[in-house]
């Protein structure tokens, strides 16, 4: 990352949108590090809990939303417990992942969205999970096609796989979904006015 203050309405933009998605303070860290040093993945991450929020805190939005970091985080909690100042890095590395996928950027770790997606799909269209349905469907779209098979009849036999689909929920799994896509339309709406509202600022005259 290129560390520059922000100077831009949209860069002072970002820290407070991530915010209000969050329900964090993110401006309150001061970098104290407790966070990266407890967390479990920080090891395989491109850049760090503290330093993910010292760019958010900076306005570095494309840097930010297309790190690892944020697909990486396990929402363990281990950071949010440590933060002296009760940042939860679980919860806007959450928001973070939400923002990128809904502005259409690419994860540097395409499995994990990829996980997501079919999890939440088997949820949608089974009420519960489907684990049968889910493996298989991971392993073909990851390519991993043979991925754990050799499990899967210790698994049948102990009960803890089924053939079959749940059936529970139908109505209520559906008006759950709605909601989701009602909040989540509403969310893009909002960021797309404040946009709107920090273009018109640059225009106008003294605005640099």
């Amino acid at each position: 990352m290129t560390w520059l203050l922000p100077h831009t309405e949209a860069q002072l933009s970002f820290s407070r949108e991530v915010g209000e998605l969050s329900g964090q303070r993110v401006a309150d860290c001061y970098q104290c590090g407790k966070c990266t040093a407890g967390c479990p993945t920080a090891f395989a991450m491109d850049y760090p809990p503290n330093q993910i929020l010292r760019g958010i805190q900076l306005g570095m939005r494309d840097a930010v939303l297309s790190s690892k970091a944020i697909w990486l985080c396990a929402s363990c909690e281990t950071c949010g417990t440590r933060c002296p100042q009760e940042v939860d890095f679980a919860r806007v590395a959450d928001a973070l992942r939400g923002m990128a996928y809904s502005e259409g950027i690419r994860s540097p770790e395409p499995e994990i969205p990829l996980f997501h997606r079919i999890f939440l799909g088997n949820v949608r269209q089974f009420g519960r999970q489907f684990e049968m349905a889910m493996a298989a469907l991971y392993n073909v779209l990851s390519g991993h096609y043979l991925k754990d098979m050799l499990m899967a009849p210790k698994l049948l036999l102990k009960g803890k796989l089924s053939l079959l689909p749940p059936r529970v929920g139908g109505r209520q799994i559906k008006e759950l979904f709605a909601k989701a896509r009602e909040a989540e339309f509403e969310r893009a709406r909002a960021a797309a006015e404040r946009a709107a509202a920090s273009d018109s600022a640059v225009g106008q005259p003294g605005s640099c």
